[in-house]
């Protein structure tokens, strides 16, 4: 394999990472103006300095070339104080994401690509994820999960156990809270030191 394909596969899970950043901040505008919205933070690889990893495509698989690791999509915790605007909240979402990209002030992502950890304010327990249907219960299989949509709009994935440190980017990529208003943007978390040369 060449050089320039593994600089172009390097670049291209950067720019990736930094369009997940980009729509973080969107997002958090977009938020920001509803009153129960706490705390919002940015979790998962689009929080960290990418990493080097052989990855799942087998051109590179096959040879053992190391490239930065593949952001999926975006990782948002939000802290909540109150749960009855969880559908206000996801259409926010989309619409700030859509008009942003429409404008050329946003990057292309969409709000099925940014997946909401719903944590209650105060004791820092998580709730569920932010449904990305439009109605709820939409009828699809994953709404059929116990507990899915009691809350609207909280949707309960099958057997998820939130990992111990699921939070612990927050400690250093909390966008929002509450009372302190903007924090930091999404886009001067950490980046590796290789993509600063």
């Amino acid at each position: 394999m060449r050089q320039s394909e593994i600089d172009e596969q390097n670049a291209y899970q950067l720019r990736r990472q930094r369009d997940f950043r980009w729509a973080a901040d969107v997002v958090v505008d977009a938020w920001m103006k509803f009153e129960e919205v706490e705390a919002v933070a940015v979790i998962g690889s689009v929080a960290q300095a990418l990493w080097m990893e052989v990855p799942r495509f087998r051109e590179f698989r096959r040879e053992g070339i190391e490239v930065f690791h593949e952001c999926m999509d975006l990782d948002l915790a939000l802290w909540l104080s109150r749960w009855d605007r969880l559908g206000a909240l996801r259409r926010a979402k989309d619409v700030a994401l859509r008009r942003a990209y429409e404008k050329g002030t946003g990057p292309s992502v969409t709000g099925h690509q940014v997946d909401v950890f719903l944590i209650e304010a105060g004791s820092d327990t998580y709730r569920g994820r932010l449904c990305s249907y439009n109605s709820c219960p939409k009828g699809k299989p994953k709404c059929w999960v116990p507990g899915c949509g009691e809350i609207p709009f909280n949707r309960i994935v099958e057997d998820f156990k939130p990992y111990v440190d699921l939070l612990a980017p927050a400690a250093y990529a909390t966008l929002y809270r509450r009372g302190q208003g903007r924090l930091m943007s999404a886009l001067d978390l950490p980046v590796p030191e290789e993509a600063l040369t």
